[in-house]
């Protein structure tokens, strides 16, 4: 993590003492939060970031009453003092008041705190393992991103000890959901597929752009329903997330889907590409957003 973090409408030290036990969100988890990516100095897709928040919050009963312009501002001053120009970012909304633990906080129905942080060296391609009943579509609070992510940490941690890099979360049903921090895409025949929302899975702000804005002729995007035989039989499976853009999966459990090279991944290779053209686009296009 870098030096400086927000607090509300402030930049400061990281190591400052910011939040109270009395404040509900601390002790419970009872909160939003997004990821972003810094690209050039600009917050890719902050809109989309906010709509998303702004959705959960009001699932979760969040106050979320800070103004989107002025959040963006204070973030954008994060950036410049933690000179984070490429960079990723943690945009929390931890929930202040209610509930029977409730003591001195700091007022407010809720605070927003950010972090910044240098990118992560992500692996060539992954192997993930499988987790059933790791996701509940049919709970009201699915697809949140909510401030109490233990279940998916310890998920990660579990998969990591076991020798794989992540793992797939399979719902009530027995259908691929996503993993514990990415979205999960197969191709077969050209068509990349990715689960509906229905099977509880987050909305992802990578997987929106590719639904909504990559628009390839020879590479066409779209929702279907999966099962892990289905990714079995892809000809490709990638996973995706806002850290890691797309990264191929070379193996699942203990079946062996690709092996490695130049050529392996030529569905997910074409919407990589495409992926980096639209973050130019949408860097070149946004200078309001530019830090110095």
């Amino acid at each position: 993590m870098h030096p400086h973090i927000l607090y509300n409408e402030k930049v400061l030290a990281a190591d400052q003492k910011i939040l109270m036990a009395g404040q509900l969100g601390v002790l419970s988890g009872w909160g939003i939060f997004t990821t972003l990516r810094i690209y050039d100095g600009v917050l890719f897709e902050f809109e989309r970031h906010w709509q998303r928040m702004a959705r959960d919050a009001g699932v979760l009963r969040v106050g979320l009453t800070q103004n989107p312009d002025t959040v963006h501002a204070s973030l954008l001053e994060l950036v410049r003092k933690n000179r984070a120009h490429n960079a990723v970012m943690r945009l929390c909304v931890v929930r202040s008041q209610g509930g029977f633990w409730e003591g001195p906080g700091s007022g407010n129905r809720s605070d927003v705190v950010a972090m910044t942080a240098n990118l992560k060296k992500w692996q060539d391609s992954v192997a993930l393992d499988v987790a059933e009943h790791g996701r509940y579509a049919a709970s009201p609070f699915a697809g949140t991103k909510t401030l109490s992510w233990s279940h998916n940490l310890t998920l990660a941690e579990k998969a990591v000890a076991d020798g794989y890099d992540e793992v797939i979360l399979l719902n009530e049903r027995g259908e691929v959901s996503e993993c514990t921090s990415a979205n999960l895409f197969a191709a077969k025949d050209g068509i990349t597929y990715t689960p509906p929302l229905s099977s509880g899975a987050l909305p992802g702000i990578t997987r929106l752009v590719m639904l909504e804005e990559l628009k390839l002729a020879d590479a066409p995007v779209c929702e279907k329903t999966l099962r892990v035989d289905d990714l079995f039989a892809a000809d490709e499976v990638f996973i995706t997330s806002t850290t890691r853009e797309l990264i191929p999966v070379h193996r699942i459990v203990d079946r062996t889907l690709r092996k490695g090279g130049p050529d392996a991944w030529p569905v997910m290779t074409r919407l990589h590409s495409a992926l980096t053209r639209y973050v130019r686009k949408y860097v070149e296009q946004a200078p309001r957003q530019a830090v110095a």
